[in-house]
């Protein structure tokens, strides 16, 4: 496992690049945590995706979560500063002759924001891995709003504090609008019970997408646990491996 620092949004971005064994080069799956999280929720997909011989970069997003690793605070943190952080951390390994192409892969708000960067650049990406992309989170900022349509400075989310960058970041554009223009290859995997981001947001993402695929977890909530969690991870290392 290699240490990796990058410049992102908010400061100093921490990653970590794990390499296959054998003989490169390899698909890089980038990997993009959710709202309020790190890396280490999903190490063990990580750790599954290199098994299977694709090499991986998990990483913090700056500001993105607590026990983060990565600059910031949850204060400063937008969807927006999410993306740029994914853009930086892809124009530093796109050019790395170890790799052969790049995939993206993201949970719930870091699914929102693969989503938004991999339409703005669809020729670096290969193919894109969604587990319960957070599409709600714009519903959900204006929901908030104060009644005149602006946002408080300080508000709170899960019981979490952001500031109000986040908001108004959020409703800054549709995400509907923007995800379309990737034309790659989409495998979304949600829950069919998520009480956080409710399925028809992904049915909703399916409908803009030319070339998707769709997989409703049964009895699943926001995050796939026990034997779910397994088949999620085989079904998406033979999707990203196809890729």
């Amino acid at each position: 496992m290699e240490r990796v620092y990058i410049h992102g949004s908010l400061g100093k971005l921490y990653g970590e690049l794990q390499i296959p064994e054998g003989e490169g080069p390899w698909p890089l799956v980038i990997m993009s945590h959710g709202f309020g999280g790190t890396h280490a929720g999903h190490q063990d997909y990580a750790n599954y995706f290199s098994s299977r011989g694709l090499a991986v970069f998990n990483f913090d997003f700056c500001g993105g979560g607590f026990g983060s690793k990565s600059d910031g605070t949850m204060l400063e943190m937008s969807v927006l500063t999410e993306a740029e952080d994914l853009n930086a951390v892809i124009d530093h390994l796109k050019g790395d002759g170890r790799f052969d192409r790049l995939l993206l892969w993201g949970a719930s708000q870091g699914g929102f924001v693969s989503a938004c960067v991999a339409a703005q650049r669809p020729t670096d990406v290969a193919a894109l891995m969604l587990e319960f992309p957070a599409f709600v989170l714009q519903d959900d900022v204006w929901a908030r709003a104060d009644a005149d349509g602006g946002f408080p400075e300080v508000d709170s989310v899960m019981g979490i504090r952001i500031g109000r960058r986040y908001s108004v970041d959020a409703v800054s554009f549709d995400a509907y609008d923007v995800i379309g223009g990737y034309d790659g290859d989409v495998l979304i995997l949600h829950g069919d019970r998520d009480g956080i981001v409710p399925l028809r947001y992904s049915q909703r993402a399916a409908e803009v997408y030319g070339s998707v695929e769709l997989v409703v977890m049964p009895g699943q909530d926001h995050g796939f646990v026990g034997g779910a969690r397994a088949e999620a991870m085989r079904r998406e290392a033979e999707f990203l491996l196809a890729h």
